[in-house]
């Protein structure tokens, strides 16, 4: 049993993440990719969009909007990569004009670049599991959701890479969901010891932090780990949902 859902079974991953923006793999799996990489696995991230960001500021202290640039979420977002010991990382669109507008682009490029056109695709991966982000209303998780689904469909082996494991990851912000898509883990990794490593990866996306009552705080990320972490009875843990698992 061990060989098959603990450590054993982790050591041998080669795990791909597709990450919509600069945060949401920290969100999601770091945890679980800092377990892994602990175990000897491989992962790998492929980031959507990094464009700059237009914040809502503060009333209380007189401010409006102020903007994060692409070079600010850039030089963060490979922090946090850094902290994660992934084995690389990649940007499926750098510029500026593509964030929050992935949902305008065919969802059959999409596709293409995840399939086998990115230099961390599929089919130059050839991941064991597939880390994506879950839907929601964000327009660019959506757009992501929907091509990961297509460019892991199954196939003939002799084809195509086949991935055993394709699991969808958590975001602090899917509360905010139709009931038809709220998100119901249903395949958990314990991260308990990598809990630290999952918040300092966040609290490296500096330009993000919000404050404490923010639900995508790092305060409530620790929070949400360890509520996921009670429902299988361990200190913190990371919920999927699982859209296909071949042994």
């Amino acid at each position: 049993m061990e060989r098959m859902h603990g450590d054993g079974f982790l050591s041998g991953q080669r795990v791909l993440v597709v990450s919509p923006h600069a945060d949401d793999e920290t969100y999601g799996c770091a945890g679980t990719i800092a377990r892994i990489k602990s175990l000897g696995g491989e992962a790998f991230v492929l980031l959507g969009s990094l464009g700059g960001v237009d914040h809502y500021g503060s009333a209380s202290r007189g401010e409006t909007m102020h903007r994060v640039s692409a070079n600010t979420r850039l030089d963060e977002f490979n922090t946090a990569m850094g902290l994660l010991k992934v084995d690389d990382w990649d940007v499926m669109f750098p510029q500026e004009s593509m964030h929050l507008a992935l949902d305008t682009v065919p969802r059959k490029d999409l596709v293409r670049i995840i399939e086998r056109d990115s230099r961390l695709s599929v089919q130059n991966i050839q991941p064991t599991m597939l880390l994506i982000p879950s839907i929601s209303y964000n327009q660019d998780h959506e757009a992501l959701f929907r091509a990961c689904m297509t460019a892991s469909r199954p196939g003939l082996r002799t084809e195509r890479h086949f991935i055993p494991h394709v699991l969808a990851y958590d975001n602090t912000s899917l509360f905010w969901s139709p009931e038809h898509e709220r998100f119901h883990p249903n395949f958990y990794i314990d991260v308990s010891e990598f809990l630290d490593v999952k918040l300092n990866a966040l609290r490296a996306h500096a330009s993000q932090i919000r404050g404490p009552l923010f639900h995508g705080s790092p305060e409530g990320l620790d929070l949400q780990t360890q509520l996921r972490g009670r429902e299988i009875s361990v200190h913190a843990a990371e919920g999927f949902v699982t859209h296909r698992t071949v042994f």
